[in-house]
């Protein structure tokens, strides 16, 4: 007896697979089966993993789908099936390579031209693409079955001859049985076989692996539907038998059916599948005419040799033997046509004036790419390696990735795309996982575990490098986490054991943020096509394998990436080139004393790579006065490395002693102190004392980044060998080797670290030297992303920068510096307000002049682009102010203004004279209204309607319409008048990665921005509330205990002053565990130690001291009051401690005593 399951769905199914590859895999081996299928709905996302898993397991891979197929034309929504279905399932099995690239091409048909809720194929894609596959009739919802179970014999016989038609005899009946009621029609199944004579096979519809593991399927069931389980109504299988079952248990489930089962072995057999694993399949470079002679290495030499001569000029022996060994290596491995192929698109985008970075990655090692254009860093003046881009001793497929202005990314992919046609280029999938936990919370929600009780395991496991903890090594290693779970009970150990199952399966899939392949011709050939929506909800075709897929089957693969700091450099040199001022970027000077004061006084807001509350820290400590410096610290303030800051800084300035191990590691390690910092340092170190070439040398770096055992035993033989023969004592060698071991699994890519040092070197030049335009270019860049725009404007405040409001007779689209020391507010920042608004606007502007009145500002405006809903915006975001009357009068006046102008446009349009007073008398008079003149441009004398009379919004609606419309508040902000609260009181930095630390206690001021309430598992009151401070907003959860003692201060609106821990997540998102909310004036009488009144004897009356102190009787409290008493020509003043006064520092008395000293004369101490 023997069997092979043909019926199987991975994790790739997603959400309803719960089968890793890896584990499906092994069990099967375990089984002893010959051969195993992945057939998963209408994708093959794990085609080639499940390929790879299986040939390495010995288990012979067949490569399916599941495929949906549509009841009538795959383009037609309409057509309905049996019982209103719109898709069908069909079993379809690649037989050889021509079926394998059928399968691509089938599944991407579906997801491109057929989706209609599933990915679908028709009649005629099968017809069209059938060759080498073999079709069975699938389960219970496929078309044959569901015509028999609805009593249509005649149209299953109409059906199962088209298939025959289509397929021959490799199409199949397929029968299953799960001991489901409804599965009795799988007889009639088998009957019809039997009359017709078609071959038939059983199979299982294997969803998950172990029958224990069928109600942990359940769960995933329900994490898909958003459903509990609870819920009888969920949708569910009502069996447990949709597992790997062994060949024993197939027997018993079909007794008498023996063939059909053994049948399944036939069809294993018939399959003959080699996929072709890392052969390179470059797209076709065309040369331009004149050089069509040449081959592809010729026509890169040329170039390279034609680029180097510009960088350099001279063209030394030295440098000749360089560019002559890089193409050499160039020329052997076979990647001529790959960097051909870059540097077109780089010189593309160049000549279209996009944004390049200056490199990326180890490719700003090679002075071909430099020369090429690829690059704009020369790897001479950084000495970087070539060997650590392109290793020939180690051939690959080199790895260029290039970084593009964010807003002009696309056009460099819609060149490439014509360029090399558009079936043959494509972005690249990437899959979301569920990881501990996050499967932790979602198990916890279908169970209906309360959240605090699943919050309080998931924050016990650990993250490393932003990974959390697998579940098994979490309950192995942390008590406490067992412990917690013991304690929940048998809901408990359900979660735990539901999670194991559930954790690390595929969860969704999305578009990859920089991926792109370019094929040689139509991709389907090589990698099936999905299609999905990316971040601004386009529809974008991707791969359906991952980026490492697509590279193992040897596509070119790309990384175009949007850098946001392109856009701000050009942004910045386009308006200083409009000032009249050109400034090319990548010549200014490197030894700028005023550019490094920009990094040594932490001043690096907006500063690329520099930006962190941590980084600031260091560079004040470091002083850093070289490019080097910047280099150096890039590199080390990473994870690991960041313990050699400190020594790094003490030996700079001497106040630690510079030692080496052996005087050959001094040229290698002067530039860093004596500390290794980078791999291409490891490189050198072997290389110079060992005697490795550089290649070798690579090698030995990649072994010990990635603790090859094997590998690292038998290259350290090499290394102390190569050490002893350079006369190198056995000893120190063997301390040199454990050196470079240390530090080759954390040290850093030099040839990144140096283009991204110098690319933040240039955004801190323009800082510092034209720090208007700077800062309205990365206002601009971060237009949509009101949380960072509040930070970048609190930085234009510190550098003395005033930012004006939005004016709709001063701004912009966007951020800009309409005078030196000014940053004008960019309309397109106002929710609501389009771009074709804008431009319509301020073409008007240009053409007629400010705008004095509202209705005289919308008279010849398209009221198609400015209509209701942009002057609402404008008027709430503060954009109209500028205009006659407040703010309420505009918003009421918004219905008849527009009424007017459609008036004003209607007369004009039919050439008639525009009588504006009798234009609007009789309207004018029914709502009361009187006129106000103003003088017109066309029509001499003008007369507009007045504003209503109504009541101006009170401070706070004005601000709250700020912050709808703006995403902020900019001309207030209720915590203004908290700032000294804050000041003392808070902690809480966002630019600060210590602040973040899980467990740390947080305290701030904030606004409770909404509230909702929840019952625990004790049906207690607990809540999750949205704070939201100047900066940001976070969300606090409050438990019961915290919830009986301060849930009366949690109501949207009320300013609270709010303590708690830090929740550790694992999801780089900020939550509090509060302990303690109370209303923001109460924290004065609960933090103040203190509290000063500053008395200017020289500008306060009798009167007034006597109001004082009667002010301060009536408010008797536990502050002790002190007096800061100055007089005339006395600046510091005498501070005087009250015995007999303490107050109660209320919102009453700090107004009342403000009133009389000052706004600046209260001062509370900490």
């Amino acid at each position: 007896m023997s069997y092979v399951h043909l019926h199987n769905h991975t994790e790739y199914s997603l959400l309803d697979g719960a089968n890793s590859i890896s584990k499906i895999i092994e069990k099967a081996a375990q089984l002893k089966m010959p051969a195993l299928a992945i057939t998963d709905h209408g994708n093959m996302f794990g085609a080639l993993e499940f390929y790879k898993a299986a040939k390495k397991a010995g288990v012979k891979p067949i490569i399916g789908m599941e495929a949906y197929l549509a009841p009538g034309a795959r383009t037609d929504k309409k057509v309905a099936g049996v019982g209103g279905k719109t898709a069908y399932h069909l079993l379809l099995l690649a037989k050889n390579k021509t079926g394998y690239q059928n399968l691509m091409k089938l599944s991407s048909i579906a997801y491109l031209e057929g989706f209609y809720y599933k990915p679908r194929i028709d009649k005629e894609s099968l017809r069209q693409y059938s060759e080498g596959l073999i079709c069975t009739s699938a389960c219970m919802s496929g078309d044959v079955f569901s015509h028999l179970a609805a009593g249509d014999k005649k149209g299953a016989i109409r059906l199962v001859e088209e298939y025959l038609d289509i397929f021959g005899s490799d199409f199949y009946l397929e029968i299953q049985n799960h001991n489901l009621p409804e599965e009795a029609g799988y007889e009639k199944v088998y009957q019809l076989a039997k009359e017709m004579s078609l071959p038939v096979i059983a199979t299982n519809d294997v969803h998950y692996l172990e029958r224990a593991h069928h109600d942990s399927h359940d769960v995933l069931m329900c994490i898909s539907s958003g459903k509990t389980l609870t819920d009888a109504k969920r949708l569910r299988y009502d069996t447990a038998e949709l597992y790997l079952k062994s060949v024993d248990e197939m027997y018993q489930m079909f007794p008498g059916k023996a063939e059909a089962l053994e049948r399944t072995l036939e069809i294993a057999e018939k399959i003959d599948l080699e996929i072709e694993l890392g052969v390179p399949k470059l797209p076709h470079f065309p040369l331009p005419a004149e050089d069509a002679q040449l081959t592809l290495d010729d026509y890169l030499e040329k170039l390279a040799f034609q680029g180097a001569q510009r960088h350099y000029r001279e063209l030394t022996p030295a440098l000749q033997e360089r560019l002559k060994y890089e193409l050499s290596v160039i020329r052997k491995t076979g990647f001529a046509g790959y960097f051909l192929i870059v540097q077109d698109f780089i010189n593309f985008a160049r000549q279209q004036n996009i944004p390049v970075g200056l490199g990326r990655g180890s490719a700003a090692g090679s002075i071909v790419a430099y020369s090429l254009g690829i690059t704009n860093i020369d790897p001479l003046r950084y000495d970087l390696l070539f060997e650590r881009f392109l290793n020939p001793e180690r051939v690959s497929m080199p790895d260029i990735d290039i970084d593009f202005c964010f807003e002009r990314r696309e056009e460099v992919i819609d060149y490439v795309r014509r360029k090399y046609g558009k079936d043959n280029v494509a972005q690249i999938i990437t899959f979301g996982t569920m990881a501990s936990k996050g499967v932790i919370k979602d198990v916890a929600r279908v169970l209906g575990i309360d959240y605090a009780d699943s919050d309080r395991i998931t924050k016990l496991i650990p993250v490393h490098q932003g990974k959390p903890m697998k579940l098994e090594d979490a309950f192995s290693n942390i008590p406490e986490l067992k412990e917690v779970a013991d304690s929940g009970g048998e809901k408990y150990r359900e979660l735990i054991r539901h999670a194991k199952v559930l954790e690390g399966l595929s969860r969704h899939a999305s578009v990859h943020a920089a991926g792109i392949i370019i094929a040689p011709e139509d991709i389907t050939k090589f990698v099936p096509l999905y299609e999905t929506e990316d971040q601004s909800k386009q529809k974008v075709t991707t791969t359906q394998f991952d980026m490492g897929g697509c590279e193992e089957i040897g596509l070119l693969k790309m990384d175009f990436l949007g850098l946001r700091t392109l856009t701000v450099i050009s942004k910045c040199v386009e308006m200083l080139r409009k000032r009249g001022l050109e400034i090319d970027i990548d010549r200014i000077p490197l030894d700028d004393p005023e550019t490094y004061e920009i990094f040594c006084e932490g001043g690096t807001v907006g500063i690329f790579q520099f930006e962190s509350k941590g980084m600031q820290e260091y560079l004040r400590k470091l002083q850093p006065n070289r490019i080097e410096d910047l280099i150096a610290m890039n590199a080390l303030y990473r994870p690991g490395p960041m313990e050699n800051i400190d020594t790094y800084i003490h030996r700079k300035f001497g106040r630690e002693k510079i030692e080496y191990l052996h005087p050959k590691l001094e040229p290698i390690l002067k530039e860093t102190y004596g500390i290794i910092v980078y791999q291409e340092q490891v490189m050198r170190v072997a290389a110079d004392l060992a005697g490795f070439s550089l290649a070798k040398a690579d090698l030995l770096r990649r072994a010990m980044g990635k603790k090859k055992k094997e590998e690292m035993a038998k290259m350290e033989v090499e290394f102390l060998a190569g050490c002893e023969k350079n006369g190198i004592d056995k000893k120190i060698a063997k301390e040199v080797y454990e050196l470079i071991f240390k530090f080759a699994s954390y040290g850093f890519n030099k040839s990144h670290s140096a283009a991204y040092s110098v690319l933040a070197y240039q955004t801190a030049y323009l800082k510092r030297h034209f720090p208007a335009e700077f800062m309205a270019a990365t206002l601009t860049s971060e237009i949509n992303d009101p949380k960072r725009i509040v930070i970048l404007i609190d930085e234009c405040k510190r550098m003395g920068l005033e930012v004006i409001p939005p004016d709709i007779n001063r701004s912009g689209a966007y951020f800009e510096v309409p005078e030196p020391g000014k940053v004008s507010f960019g309309l397109a920042a106002i929710k609501n307000v389009g771009k074709t608004a804008i431009t319509n606007i301020l073409a008007l502007r240009e053409t007629e002049g400010p705008f004095n009145n509202f209705y005289q500002f919308l008279q010849n405006l398209d009221l198609r682009l400015v209509n209701k809903k942009v002057l609402e915006a404008l008027i709430q975001g503060g954009a109209l102010d500028s205009l006659a009357g407040g703010r309420a009068q505009k918003f009421a006046a918004i219905e008849s203004a527009i009424s007017f102008a459609q008036k004003c446009q209607e007369r004009a349009q039919n050439k008639s004279q525009i009588s504006l007073f009798d234009l609007m008398a009789p309207a004018a008079a029914a709502a009361g209204e009187n006129y106000a003149s103003s003088n017109g441009e066309n029509n001499g004398f003008i007369q507009y309607p007045s504003l209503p009379e109504v009541h101006e919004w009170s401070l706070q609606d004005r601000l709250n319409r700020e912050k709808e419309l703006l995403g902020f508040f900019i001309s207030g902000h209720p915590l203004d008048k908290y700032r000294q609260e804050i000041s003392l009181f808070s902690n809480l930095d966002w630019e600060d990665e210590e602040t973040f630390k899980p467990g740390a206690m947080v305290k701030t001021a904030a606004i409770v921005s909404a509230v909702k309430n929840h019952l625990d598992r004790k049906g207690r009151f607990m809540a999750f509330v949205t704070f939201e401070d100047r900066i940001n907003s976070f969300e606090g959860i409050v438990f019961s205990s915290t919830f009986e003692k301060y849930g009366q201060y949690l109501k949207a609106g009320e300013i609270v002053f709010v303590a708690g821990k830090v929740d550790d997540q694992g999801d780089n998102t900020f939550k509090m565990l509060c302990d303690e909310i109370i209303p923001i004036g109460e924290s004065r009488n609960r933090l103040a130690e203190s509290v000063r009144l500053t008395v200017d004897t020289s500008h306060i009356s009798m009167e007034a001291i006597d109001s004082l102190f009667r002010i301060i009787r009536d408010h008797p409290g536990s502050i002790p009051l002190m007096f800061e008493v100055r007089t005339e020509g006395n600046g510091a003043g005498l501070l005087l401690k009250s015995r007999k006064f303490r107050v109660l520092l209320s919102d009453e008395f700090l107004r009342q005593v403000q009133e009389i000293l000052g706004s600046e004369a209260v001062k509370l101490g900490r």
